[in-house]
């Protein structure tokens, strides 16, 4: 007899986060836009602006500090990409509770279909990713909001099993 899965339990990718944190160099802002352009083709990105003052830090209100893309379409190919600059290796803390995981990588020419460019030089970014499951518009809409219940949530073990299963990914 096959098992019937339920399709509402089926994990997917919402949105790869793509980030680059400059400071207040504007040149490394200038060479991350250009990055994240080539690695988002048809989407661009945008500069992130502080809202707090930090004057150890040298930080105004107002300050561009540095870009962020956010990837909501093809994101299969774009993670499996990503994932061949960490080796396909990813540590345990790298997932969080609620499902989602992070990871950074250091020089972005490790990343397949992307050349070394002499403008840019070696620049590292960050990289975000949100799981969820069918039926999440639920607490995002605007009309009747409500919450999601603890059993439709992601968590770090189901996660882990879904990177394992679907990326071939392996966490240590």
């Amino acid at each position: 007899m096959t098992e019937k899965t339920n399709p509402m339990k089926k994990i997917r990718i919402a949105k790869i986060t793509l980030n680059i944190g400059a400071g207040k160099n504007e040149d490394l802002l200038k060479k991350g836009l250009v990055l994240l352009k080539k690695l988002s083709s048809p989407l661009k990105p945008v500069k992130t602006i502080t809202s707090k003052r930090i004057p150890g830090w040298g930080l105004r209100p107002g300050l561009a500090i540095g870009c962020k893309v956010t990837v909501r379409k093809n994101t299969e190919e774009l993670l499996k990409r990503l994932l061949v600059a960490k080796d396909n290796q990813l540590v345990q803390k790298c997932f969080d509770n609620q499902g989602n995981f992070s990871f950074g990588i250091p020089e972005y020419i490790d990343i397949g279909g992307l050349e070394y460019d002499p403008d840019l030089k070696i620049i590292g970014l960050e990289v975000a990713v949100t799981l969820e499951r069918p039926g999440y518009r639920v607490s995002k809409r605007k009309i009747v909001p409500q919450p999601i219940g603890v059993h439709h949530k992601v968590s770090k073990e189901e996660a882990i099993a879904f990177m394992k299963e679907n990326f071939k990914v392996e966490v240590y």
